[in-house]
């Protein structure tokens, strides 16, 4: 079923809390995995979801990635305290292409010691990567221990490819979950990520899809 691999996803900066209320009221009634909101609306995402099955996903270093490592740290480690179930941070995109390998390798140990018990997603920004960045950086995530990769935010220049999926899935294996997010919006193109090795399918578009 479509509905167990959908994070309904609401990261607008303008999104209100009716907004939130209504995404929260919709992944209940389809049964989807997941919401998945920025760090603000996530006590309000609680509260609503508190008698159902849908997990809260929330979203860290948003959208590019770039905080100070003590500020996304801090904020993961909030996220962690408040009760989110997942957390979906950016990878350092900056850092990647710079060669600071170290630097990132840094970031993504120290936020899986925080993240210890909650399920962590490294958001690639796969638009901005060549095949070999994927590689290496997918590599990364395996080693320290992550439990998703996940290729977009939504935000950049250009969302989820299979191609970008396929390598992900081929570096992985089943070592590390895939989540595909950024222009998915229909059932075919969500079947076709799924059989291209997605676990996991971030989208806006969640009712369409299953509809």
């Amino acid at each position: 079923m479509l509905n167990t691999y959908i994070d309904h996803t609401n990261l607008k900066p303008n999104a209100t809390t009716s907004d939130i209320a209504k995404l929260c009221q919709e992944a209940i009634e389809h049964n989807f995995y997941a919401v998945c909101v920025n760090g603000c609306y996530l006590h309000h995402a609680m509260e609503l979801l508190e008698d159902s099955e849908v997990q809260t996903a929330v979203v860290a270093g948003f959208p590019l990635g770039s905080n100070t490592l003590n500020a996304k740290l801090n904020e993961i480690s909030l996220l962690v305290d408040a009760g989110a179930d997942e957390i979906d941070m950016v990878l350092n995109v900056g850092y990647l292409k710079s060669g600071l390998i170290k630097d990132v390798e840094a970031e993504l140990a120290m936020s899986r010691v925080i993240a210890e018990d909650v399920c962590l997603k490294l958001i690639l920004e796969t638009c901005y990567l060549t095949d070999e960045e994927i590689v290496l950086v997918s590599q990364l995530a395996m080693r320290e221990g992550f439990d998703y990769i996940k290729t977009s935010t939504g935000f950049g220049s250009a969302g989820a490819t299979l191609h970008h999926v396929k390598l992900m899935h081929d570096t992985v294996g089943d070592a590390v979950k895939i989540k595909a997010s950024g222009g998915i919006r229909d059932k075919e193109t969500a079947q076709a990520f799924i059989d291209a090795g997605a676990s996991r399918i971030g989208t806006s578009s969640g009712i369409k899809i299953v509809s």
